[in-house]
């Protein structure tokens, strides 16, 4: 029981929440409510679930010396020794395999994104990572994939490219401030907890930061301008939800810079509440411009 245990914590089940980015395609296509797409999309979440677990899994097995010079990292259950090391090289061949098995009959498109997913994680676990601004870059891919593996299970007919952009960028921002954060955390000892830190520096990280932000903000709106849901072309309703991401970003920021959090993005948006409280207006505002508001014309 202790090294199922182990296992269930190793798989991080509270990063499942970067999954539902998924239904970004059955959301902004106007097809939530249509119960086949909803119940594929679904399973498409689960595969992607088991498929990010995998990866923890392995980036764990590869990381586990590291980890255990870590003030945190160390009580993870490999390092820790709660978890045998037999028992997670099973879980990471078993895994892929349901994964690959049941993307196979459900989609052959998604069986591509799914092993890209691994390919390129994997790529990630034991060089990537350790290679200054392609580790970031490679954590925004793995959310791009994951939006269209979404789209790619169901026919998107209005699925508009600016929303991967706004994705990709969104996801970037949280890669970046993550850095940030740890590098201050870890502090001297930055360099050899995780040697990625020799290669970066505060006005590196502050710099892309600032960017990032700003082209966040800037292909957002440009999608609620070229989106081409016949909700809101030839509209100005989708801008209606700009000051809810503007108000979310500020926070992100507010919270990194003032509070010092930002280390584990999942444990921010799970805890702050005006985070969640933007969050949650704007993706009720954009279901009510999608789904209630009749087109026009």
């Amino acid at each position: 029981m202790r090294s199922l245990i182990g296992l269930i914590r190793t798989m991080r089940p509270k990063q499942w929440t970067k999954n539902i980015i998924v239904y970004a395609g059955i959301v902004f296509d106007g097809q939530l409510l249509v119960v086949d797409s909803l119940i594929r999309v679904t399973i498409c979440f689960v595969l992607l679930c088991l498929s990010a677990s995998t990866i923890y899994i392995i980036n764990d097995l590869a990381d586990i010396e590291r980890d255990r010079q870590h003030p945190k990292k160390k009580n993870r259950p490999l390092p820790s020794g709660q978890l045998p090391v037999s028992m997670a090289v099973v879980a990471a061949v078993v895994l892929p395999l349901v994964c690959l098995i049941t993307a196979a009959l459900l989609n052959w498109r998604l069986i591509v994104i799914i092993g890209l997913y691994f390919v390129l994680n994997i790529l990630y676990s034991f060089r990537l990572k350790h290679v200054a601004i392609i580790d970031v870059l490679v954590i925004t891919a793995g959310y791009i994939l994951r939006v269209a593996a979404g789209a790619f299970v169901i026919t998107v007919a209005r699925f508009s490219p600016w929303l991967y952009a706004v994705i990709g960028l969104l996801a970037l921002f949280l890669a970046i401030s993550k850095r940030r954060q740890e590098l201050i955390t870890l502090g001297d000892s930055a360099a050899t907890a995780r040697p990625i830190f020799k290669q970066y520096s505060m006005p590196l990280l502050d710099e892309m930061l600032r960017m990032v932000t700003t082209s966040t903000l800037i292909a957002y709106i440009l999608y609620c301008i070229e989106a081409p849901s016949p909700q809101l072309a030839g509209t100005n309703l989708a801008l209606t939800t700009v000051p809810f991401v503007l108000y979310a970003l500020f926070r992100y920021l507010y919270l990194i810079h003032v509070k010092g959090e930002g280390s584990a993005p999942d444990e921010v948006l799970l805890q702050d509440r005006p985070l969640q409280a933007a969050i949650l207006l704007w993706g009720v505002s954009f279901v009510v411009i999608l789904y209630l508001i009749p087109s026009p014309g």
